[in-house]
């Protein structure tokens, strides 16, 4: 059975050898097309969210119609849900999360004990969330790939890491909206894997310039997302929603999205102040504790990721070795 919150969720899917197509997918394991159901042979599933409020009741009516032209979704592909025109991402969203990096870099003269490390920074981390700002930046939609291929690790990046989130699905254009207004501009909510060459993040050549996240976050396939979008009425409480991840079996990743410094209303809020959000884009919220490098882990050739969030489903991918050219 599919697994997911609500009645139904959405997808992009495809047969052997046919074109991918928009998917209303049900939890027993049924899909239906929503080219045929809509009549529209050329719509893509971004094209829905571009008259999500037109089309949500329609969508409903389908879900519960039993005659509407069901496939099962045993031997179809899936792919990544959606393709979006922009992909925002968020760093440093996790408290617990900052927390760890902040201590496990600090410098060999520094004279706290760990404990006094950790009360310090969790003072700064209730001071930022209070009165600071996201931390937003943009990554590539070429990067996204779907839940269950497998990914390529780079011959060149020597610290590929995974960072498993929860990504928002922009439902109407949006641009300087309030945090109050923010959820209205949300359609459903996935699975996105923001995986990251901790090696490449800071320019090696001058640091001074900041972080590279052109190299570092946007390789093909460096972006594994779904499989399902889930309708945002559907999530009873997206704040408060188990991020897990798995590797080989082990468990990495393990924290609620309560753990959020910014919440997503303030995330995009504070993206939408200097860009217009449209609809079909990702607003990814940041990853929790648990990284490769909290773990001394990195990811290598063979290792399996399996991701779940509470009400999404779940995504497994492999990572393998790029042939060196």
């Amino acid at each position: 059975m599919a697994s997911f919150a609500g009645p139904f969720a959405l997808g992009t899917l495809s047969a052997p050898d046919h074109v991918p197509f928009p998917g209303l997918v049900v939890p027993e394991s049924r899909v239906l097309d929503l080219r045929t159901a809509l009549g529209d042979p050329a719509l893509t599933t971004r094209g829905i969210f571009e008259c999500w409020d037109a089309v949500l009741p329609r969508l409903h009516e389908l879900a519960a119609d039993e005659d509407a032209g069901w496939q099962l979704l045993d031997g179809l592909r899936l792919h990544a849900p959606v393709v979006p025109r922009q992909v925002f991402q968020s760093g440093a969203n996790y408290r617990q999360h900052v927390i760890d990096l902040e201590v496990a870099h600090r410098t060999p003269d520094d004279p706290r004990t760990v404990e006094e490390a950790r009360a310090e920074i969790a003072v700064i981390m209730d001071r930022r969330a209070a009165a600071g700002l996201p931390y937003v930046f943009i990554g590539l939609p070429s990067a996204i790939t779907g839940p269950y291929d497998d990914v390529v690790l780079p011959s060149w990046a020597e610290q590929p890491d995974w960072e498993l989130e929860l990504a928002a699905v922009i439902a109407k254009p949006a641009y300087q909206v309030s945090v109050e207004e923010a959820l209205e501009c949300v359609a459903g909510y996935t699975i996105a894997n923001d995986l990251t060459d901790r090696a490449t993040v800071f320019r090696r050549d001058m640091k001074a310039i900041g972080t590279d996240w052109l190299r570092s976050k946007n390789a093909p396939g460096f972006t594994p997302l779904g499989p399902w979008i889930v309708p945002a009425e559907s999530v009873a409480d997206p704040a408060d929603l188990r991020v897990t991840l798995k590797l080989n079996g082990e468990t990495m990743q393990d924290e609620s999205t309560k753990d959020m410094i910014f919440s997503i209303a303030r995330i995009v809020s504070h993206a939408s102040q200097a860009a217009q959000l449209l609809p079909g884009d990702l607003v990814l919220t940041g990853s929790p504790a648990g990284n490769g490098m909290h773990w001394g882990r990195l990811l290598r050739d063979g290792d399996v990721m399996d991701g779940s969030i509470t009400a999404l489903g779940a995504q497994r991918t492999r990572c393998i070795a790029e042939v060196p050219r």
